[in-house]
């Protein structure tokens, strides 16, 4: 098949892990007989010291003429000035938003031998294979007081609970459903529609509801009993950060942000990480199993995205360890040997 991929780099880590993004995909391209043609363009800071502009038109036009984009990481210190308007961040809220991107996915695994790199104890670990689902709401801020609205409509809800309920389907068919009714009226929106949807729709999947602070507790203390979770956008970004503990580090976990089309955009959670930028320190599995949620969901090649995720696991299965996942007395390998020893794994 044919392809035509955007490449957004971005700041920090970023480019690094998209070139390890980018090898990967020309090997899967090779092996499996693909023609995949890359466009790289700026986002973010890089963007804003460049055109003075977080997302440039250019960048715009590439992501609609592509069938997937990838995205390396935004932000960094440079840019983090509160008083300046144009923030590196606002650039990727902004390609979401032309894309019509509202689901993000964001896949947990844990690799069994990588359970000593997490704090919690190895039992709690076992097993543990999950998928979890503000920040575009109007904003304000004066002298003396801020605020960030929250807006859900009922379509909005039904739309992410619709995903989430389809890949539960595809899995262990259970869906927790996560929310703050206890005191948001959004919650109570959400999980009123959430409940009414699931069973005139989905009568087979088994449905948890949870406040938030309740799942941040039973994430930690009993992760192997989830199988997909659904929440909002801010509850969904803290627990999937704090979901980072459960695979070791923050540099294995993978997203992708989808809309009702083919095109998707698919990042690394760890973010810009501009205190390693630059020294071959970056973990590239986060985003290499970006590019088997690339491959699966944008290009319909679920035998290359499980190759892809194979290959991880045989490189994680060999010893190959990064900084942030090796154990003490291990040794280390750099973002680029990391990445050559999941090429090697390819098959």
């Amino acid at each position: 098949m044919k392809a035509q991929i955007t490449l957004l780099p971005g700041d920090g880590i970023g480019p690094e892990v998209t070139d390890s993004a980018r090898s990967v995909l020309d090997s899967v391209a090779s092996k499996f007989g693909h023609e995949f043609a890359f466009d790289s363009q700026l986002i973010g800071g890089a963007a804003i010291d460049a055109e003075g502009d977080p997302l440039p038109s250019a960048t715009i036009t590439s992501c609609k003429n592509a069938d997937a984009v990838f995205l390396g990481a935004v932000g960094g210190p440079k840019w983090s000035d509160p008083n300046v308007a144009v923030r590196p961040e606002q650039g990727l809220l902004r390609i979401r938003s032309v894309l019509g991107l509202y689901a993000n996915i964001r896949p947990v695994k844990i690799y069994s031998e990588l359970i000593e790199a997490s704090p919690l104890k190895p039992e709690i670990l076992e097993g543990v294979d999950m998928i979890g689902g503000i920040y575009f709401g109007k904003k304000t801020r004066d002298a003396t007081s801020a605020s960030d609205l929250c807006t859900y409509t009922v379509a909005e809800v039904e739309r992410i609970v619709r995903v989430a309920a389809r890949l539960a389907s595809g899995r262990q068919g259970k869906l927790c459903s996560v929310d703050k009714a206890n005191v948001l009226e959004t919650s109570r929106l959400w999980r009123d529609v959430t409940d009414r949807l699931m069973a005139a729709e989905y009568p087979e999947i088994k449905v948890e509801t949870l406040l938030v602070d309740a799942a941040a507790m039973h994430l930690l203390s009993r992760p192997s009993e989830f199988d997909v979770i659904v929440t909002e956008n801010m509850f969904g970004d803290i627990l999937t950060d704090e979901a980072s503990m459960l695979a070791g580090s923050l540099g294995m976990l993978p997203s992708a942000s989808l809309g009702d089309s083919k095109v998707g955009l698919y990042e690394p959670i760890h973010g810009s990480a501009p205190d390693i930028a630059g020294r071959g320190l970056a973990n590239p599995c986060a985003s290499i199993a970006s590019v088997a949620l690339l491959l699966r969901h944008s290009l319909g090649l679920e035998q290359e995205a499980t190759a892809v995720e194979r290959a991880i696991a045989r490189a994680i299965g060999a010893g190959a360890r990064t900084a942030d996942i090796a154990s003490d007395g291990e040794s280390r390998v750099s973002t680029s040997e990391m990445t050559a020893e999941i090429v090697r794994g390819l098959s």
